[in-house]
């Protein structure tokens, strides 16, 4: 295993947990209503199943130093069993709790929403630590990011989803001295047509100097907890605030939306650029100790 590639998933799977945790506290009426740069919600911000999962994918890159799917499908169903109120979906709870049973990933996954899959969020919301671990080759990135992605989610645009967040993180490590307005080019310069790419395309019209709410007024920020609404959005926003982890948290949690996914998202591709020292100690602190002694390591 290279010890860079392991360092730099956990980066990000860094990035990504604490963005979750934070975002998940904007749930909670007097949070959101009080909290604000200077005053942050009060400690400890339980983490989400968006961690969960990137938490298993990460697992898996670990041990395998590839998604072999079986193993990344069984680390799923054994975190979900272990525990199972993160905030799953119904749709994801009835997926883990088939393979739990001893039920085939391939049928599960193939079988959710009436046979055509699901393209929820969710697969491209735990990615970034791959994109983080294959940054510096573009095509396995792609590959494995797709495979990542049929565990949980066969439906074409969740996958593509999960491709353009993965792409994006391994561009935020890699090409550090690029200018943030290069990112959704580039990404969309390596996906297939699909609703994600065409609201990408929007997105990529808009100058990051924009206020965020009314980019998300046009390609949606998560509300509808599918792919299509979310990426695009998200890397977005990392664009925007790519050298400022702490802005990028901020601004997402005040546009609304699937708050923790949206954090998570971006802080997992922001985290590669800012690196550990561009991540507030305190908001690690204040998020909950991952359940996971790889990220001691």
């Amino acid at each position: 295993m290279s010890k860079d590639r392991f360092l730099r998933a956990c980066l990000s799977l860094e990035g990504l947990s604490i963005g979750d945790a934070f975002g998940q506290q904007f749930f909670m009426p007097h949070v959101a209503s009080s909290a604000r740069p200077g005053q942050l919600p009060p400690a400890p911000w339980g983490y989400t199943d968006d961690t969960e999962m990137a938490i298993a994918l990460t697992q898996t890159l670990r041990e395998c130093e590839t998604v072999d799917q079986d193993v990344l499908a069984r680390h799923f169903a054994e975190r979900h069993e272990a525990e199972p109120y993160r905030g799953y979906g119904a749709g994801a709870r009835q997926l883990l709790t088939g393979i739990s049973s001893g039920g085939s990933w391939q049928e599960l996954s193939r079988e959710m929403f009436g046979g055509g899959g699901s393209y929820g969020n969710g697969a491209a919301m735990r990615v970034a630590p791959l994109g983080a671990w294959f940054a510096d080759d573009v095509q396995k990135t792609i590959e494995q990011a797709a495979l990542s992605a049929e565990v949980t989610h066969a439906h074409r645009e969740a996958s593509i989803g999960a491709i353009a967040v993965a792409l994006a993180a391994g561009w935020a490590f890699r090409w550090e001295d690029e200018p943030a307005e290069e990112l959704i080019p580039w990404v969309i310069s390596h996906l297939e047509a699909c609703e994600v790419r065409r609201r990408l395309e929007i997105a990529a019209k808009f100058p990051l100097d924009m206020w965020p709410f009314n980019v998300a007024s046009q390609v949606g920020y998560g509300l509808e907890i599918s792919s299509q609404d979310t990426v695009p959005y998200c890397l977005w926003m990392a664009a925007a605030f790519m050298d400022d982890y702490e802005e990028a948290m901020w601004n997402a949690a005040r546009v609304g939306g699937d708050i923790d996914t949206t954090c998570a998202i971006i802080g997992g591709i922001v985290a590669l650029r800012v690196g550990p020292e561009g991540i507030p100690a305190e908001w690690k602190n204040y998020r909950e100790p991952l359940a996971w002694s790889g990220a001691r390591t």
